[in-house]
């Protein structure tokens, strides 16, 4: 069964730097397009930076635009999000998805998702 897992989150001051990781397992083998999303409560989920299987290709919403980095890892189907210059409009449950499909100026999630983990930015 897959199964994807995030870790990392936590509070930080504005300006501050996290490092959110996620590795899938469960998987057939083979790459996965991963990606970052966030949710606000009462707020729809929406994608903040997406990695193609071979980390070619990446996508970032506008909000995060140079302050955010997404990469993969060493280990098949692992992947991070380097969270710097952190606002507190960044607030927000950040979960790991399996992307469905990916581009430059798009990333859809699929239906396999991590438990979220929280960042919290305090100004």
């Amino acid at each position: 069964q897959a199964r994807l897992e995030e870790s990392g989150g936590g509070l930080v001051q504005e300006g501050g730097t996290l490092t959110l990781s996620c590795t899938a397992s469960g998987l057939t083998p083979g790459g996965y397009d991963m990606g970052w999303f966030r949710q606000v409560s009462g707020k729809e989920r929406e994608g903040v930076a997406c990695i193609d299987r071979r980390g070619d290709l990446t996508y970032y919403t506008d909000s995060v635009k140079g302050r955010f980095t997404v990469s993969r890892g060493s280990a098949q189907n692992t992947i991070y999000l380097q969270m710097n210059g952190l606002k507190p409009e960044d607030t927000a449950v950040y979960y790991c998805a399996l992307v469905s499909a990916i581009g430059s100026r798009t990333c859809h999630h699929g239906t396999c998702w991590g438990g979220g983990t929280q960042v919290t930015v305090d100004s």
